[in-house]
This record gives structure tokens, C-alpha cells and sequence, in this order.
């Protein structure tokens, strides 16, 4: 394609070309487990650009209700507008049929909110987790277009590459001789999710300060938080 440099001639004093670039990546990363019965997630709280830290304190979980929370990382302002438009659906329905959506009802919509923004993405990475109809733990992971897919344990974010082989070997058991399945205790998953972002900390400068769980059962949400380092 010709540019201006192509035609000095034509070139007017004072001009400049300008760079539109509307996508940052404001770091972050996010891991979830599912169980039987319940469903962990957890989120780092730094929210920085670059070698800028803006926030030490960003809760990037977000409570779409009592059973379904969505865990959401990457150009922030994206973010937020994706997520405030997920509760704007999420009230339409509630107030058509009077009951929340169920984690699996989100999880389509998310996916077809996402699908529809496809020419001009949000540039976020979703984790998505909680409790189906029938009580059991869920986890539901998207490209940047809407494709979803579900698991029981995904990590996501600035540091995913890192923490996705721990959980596969921690979690799926892969590349492990001689151990026999069995289900995840909530125990284990709360345990394995510190460790896996204590570890993102160690290496990825974009996770750390703090990070925030959410423990999805029955009974409602919990929450925990463990303090990172802060460098």
C-alpha cells in the first residue's frame, strides 16, 4: 500500500501520521478448578501497563450470582464493558422469567456476546466457573472470539502459560505413572491455586500484590485472599 513517503511532493509541513492501536494489555492472571461439588477461581489485583503498576488493589472476580462467578483479565476497559453488559442480560432474563440464569445459560450467552464482537474483539481472557443444574462444578474457558469450551480446571491471562502444565500435572495427572484418578478435594484445589500464583508471581511481572479466591457451593460463595509479593 502507498503511503505519504511514497510522494514527498504532496507532503504537508506539520503533518504526522498517527498510530490507532485501541488495544492494551493491563495483565493479570486467572486459574479455576472445578469438583464434584463445588468450583474455585481465583484472580490476581494488580492492574498495571507496562512497567506502570496502577492499582495493587483490582478485584478482577466478578459475582454474576449466588452459584456463577466469571473471572476476567486483559485490556481492562474491555473488561468492564463486557462484563457490564453480561449483568444487563443477566437482569433482562431474571426479570422475563423470574430466576437467575444457570452457570451453563451464562456461559452461552458470554460465548454469543463475544461471537457478536468478533470483527472488532474485546481483548480479554475469560474464565468462567460455578455450579450447573445439577449442583456439579463447571469450568468454561474463551478465546478472544467466543469460543467455549468445558473443563474443570483452566488457567488464563499474563501468566496462563505458566500455570496451565501445573495444573495438568497437579489436576489432569498427565505425564504421571502408576496414580489412579480420583476426584479433586476442595482442599487440594484452594491449595494448588495458591501455589500455582505464587509461582506466576516468581516469574511473571504482571501477576502479584494479592490474589483473590471464590469457593462455589451450595451453601453460596467464600472468599479468600493471599497476599503476593509486591515487586
Amino acid at each position: 500500500m502507498l503511503g505519504i513517503e511514497n510522494f514527498p511532493e504532496y507532503e504537508v509541513p506539520g503533518a504526522r501520521k498517527v498510530q490507532f492501536y485501541p488495544y492494551e494489555s493491563n495483565g493479570g492472571s486467572v486459574v479455576a478448578i472445578a469438583g464434584e461439588d463445588f468450583a474455585v477461581i481465583g484472580a490476581d489485583t494488580r492492574l498495571s501497563s507496562g512497567y506502570s503498576i496502577h492499582t495493587r488493589t483490582q478485584n478482577k472476580l466478578f459475582r454474576l450470582s449466588d452459584k456463577t462467578v466469571l473471572a476476567s483479565t486483559g485490556c481492562w476497559c474491555d473488561t468492564l464493558a463486557l462484563t457490564s453488559l453480561v449483568k444487563v442480560r443477566m437482569q433482562m432474563y431474571k426479570d422475563q422469567h423470574q430466576k437467575n440464569m444457570s452457570t451453563p445459560a451464562v456461559a452461552q450467552m458470554l460465548s454469543i456476546l463475544m461471537y457478536n464482537r468478533r470483527f472488532f474483539p474485546y481483548y480479554v481472557s475469560n474464565v468462567l466457573a460455578g455450579l450447573d443444574q445439577n449442583g456439579k462444578g463447571v469450568v468454561y474457558s474463551y478465546d478472544p472470539i467466543g469460543h467455549c469450551e468445558m473443563t474443570t480446571y483452566r488457567a488464563g491471562g499474563s501468566a496462563g502459560p505458566l500455570l496451565q502444565p501445573v495444573l495438568d500435572n497437579q489436576i489432569g495427572q498427565k505425564n504421571m505413572l502408576n496414580v489412579d484418578p480420583e476426584p479433586v478435594k476442595m482442599e487440594k484445589a484452594v491449595s494448588i491455586i495458591k501455589d500455582t500464583f505464587i509461582s506466576a508471581t516468581e516469574r511473571d511481572i504482571y501477576t502479584g500484590d494479592s490474589v483473590i479466591i471464590n469457593i462455589i457451593t451450595k451453601d453460596g460463595i467464600k472468599e479468600e485472599t493471599l497476599h503476593l509479593r509486591k515487586d
